[in-house]
């Protein structure tokens, strides 16, 4: 493997050097993650597409916790695709489940969403001229999911309100999460530990209420 996937990645407050124990409060509350895919499998009871994504918030813990610990390029890809593969299998299945598209439309629907995802960041700094990912500390990255929650909440407000409410809850919650990883580097000189804790602890939450909320629309 080529060295520069060992390089060392530094883009948190807590981390100070490159050791596996830098960032004690970035890993450990990877196990929020856990805990959320366990009690959401708990829940599924059955439920075939939320039992694999209550898997793939297990392996998003997982992966996250070795790119808090390793802080290296090919574990941050470990911490990036499985969050990844969470946002576009649940966006399908909201689409699926939620508003009643058939797989092949459901699919298309979710691909149009990746693209607009993926290319909103070059977009962005082609219209400002800058770097939105160093301006907003990558969480830039994020604002698509969370207009996807947006949508699909006001979406369901006739359809289903009570599911509506909880989605729309939940994007409110991720606006939270998402403010905090923004703001972790800016804040150092005052907080040295960061606030990207919160970013993971308050992602376990979303995650958890996502997966209870597709769960209860089948029921």
């Amino acid at each position: 493997m080529d060295a520069s996937w060992f390089e060392s990645v530094q883009g948190y407050c807590e981390r100070g050097d490159a050791s596996f124990w830098a960032e004690p409060i970035n890993a450990l509350t990877n196990g929020a993650f856990l805990i959320a895919a366990g009690l959401a499998a708990r829940r599924a009871r059955g439920d075939g597409p939320v039992l694999a994504l209550a898997a793939v918030t297990f392996v998003v813990g997982i992966g996250s916790f070795l790119f808090h610990t390793l802080a290296n390029r090919w574990s941050m890809l470990a911490d990036v695709i499985p969050i990844a593969v969470f946002i576009f299998g649940f966006f399908a299945l909201a689409m699926a489940r939620f508003f009643g598209f058939r797989p092949l439309a459901a699919t298309a629907l979710t691909l149009a969403f990746a693209a607009f995802s993926f290319g909103l960041t070059p977009a962005l700094d082609v219209l400002t001229g800058r770097s939105v990912a160093d301006l907003s500390n990558g969480s830039v990255a994020y604002a698509p999911a969370l207009l996807a929650l947006l949508g699909v909440g006001l979406g369901l407000l006739k359809r289903a309100p009570g599911t509506a409410r909880s989605v729309l809850v939940t994007a409110a919650i991720f606006l939270a999460s998402i403010t905090f990883r923004t703001i972790d580097m800016g804040i150092c000189a005052h907080l040295p530990l960061g606030t990207h804790f919160l970013w993971h602890v308050l992602n376990a939450v979303v995650l958890y209420r996502l997966l209870i909320a597709a769960t209860r629309f089948r029921a």
